[in-house]
């Protein structure tokens, strides 16, 4: 499975800390239902036997749904499930070595905030950019300097590869981000916070389509 084939439209990070008391396959089945498209398990603080215990539930929910399932900066785990995929950072595990690794069939996001990183990781072999962040977010420590929708654009113009724009995106600005040049969102609390994850789904997605139609 490799980027070519893959629908990024609508990108579901997981947090498990705007679960509250509910299990993730709770939460990401009905948001597949109204449009999730591909699904990321991000879990920074967790042990790797829970970690793994949590990305096989996972999958056995996506694998018979054909939703590509992408684990977020660890490679091993994505190895031990045998994940569609892996999503680094520019701080993680080099691109090259993930690649050999994990080989060419596997798809391989990597975080990008400006031009210069976009074009580095398009020639490294990345399969798409999750290109972040846009506007502020408090679901991400850390994070760097928001690149707005001109950063957007910037990007999509230098690269040829798919982008999907990440942070404080909701159903209010998603058109926008689409419009600037995105192939696709990444949202976290606006579905995993959401108490509906499939009418929260269905409402960016449906944003996301009448963008696309426009452009």
């Amino acid at each position: 499975m490799r980027s070519q084939y893959i629908d990024y439209s609508l990108y579901l990070v997981t947090d498990r800390k705007l679960a509250g008391n509910r299990a993730l396959v709770d939460i990401v089945e009905p948001a597949i239902k109204g449009g999730v498209t591909i699904v990321q398990l991000r879990e920074k603080g967790l042990a790797a036997r829970d970690f793994i215990r949590e990305a096989i539930e996972l999958k056995g929910l996506l694998e018979p749904l054909c939703v590509p399932f992408i684990i977020n900066d660890r490679v091993d785990i994505a190895l031990a499930v045998d994940a569609d995929g892996v999503h680094i950072g520019q701080r993680d595990m080099s691109l090259d070595i993930a690649r050999r690794l994990l080989g060419p069939d596997k798809i391989i996001g990597v975080s990008v905030n400006n031009v210069e990183e976009a074009i580095e990781a398009q020639k490294n072999g990345a399969d798409y950019l999750g290109v972040a962040p846009i506007w502020p977010t408090s679901t991400k420590e850390k994070t760097r300097p928001p690149l707005g929708l001109d950063g957007v654009a910037a990007i999509r113009e230098a690269v040829e590869i798919p982008i999907v724009g990440i942070g404080g995106i909701n159903e209010g600005n998603v058109a926008s981000v689409i419009t600037a040049g995105c192939d696709g969102v990444a949202v976290v609390s606006a579905i995993m916070a959401e108490k509906d994850p499939k009418l929260a789904a269905k409402k960016i997605i449906d944003k996301i389509k009448e963008a696309k139609s426009r452009q």
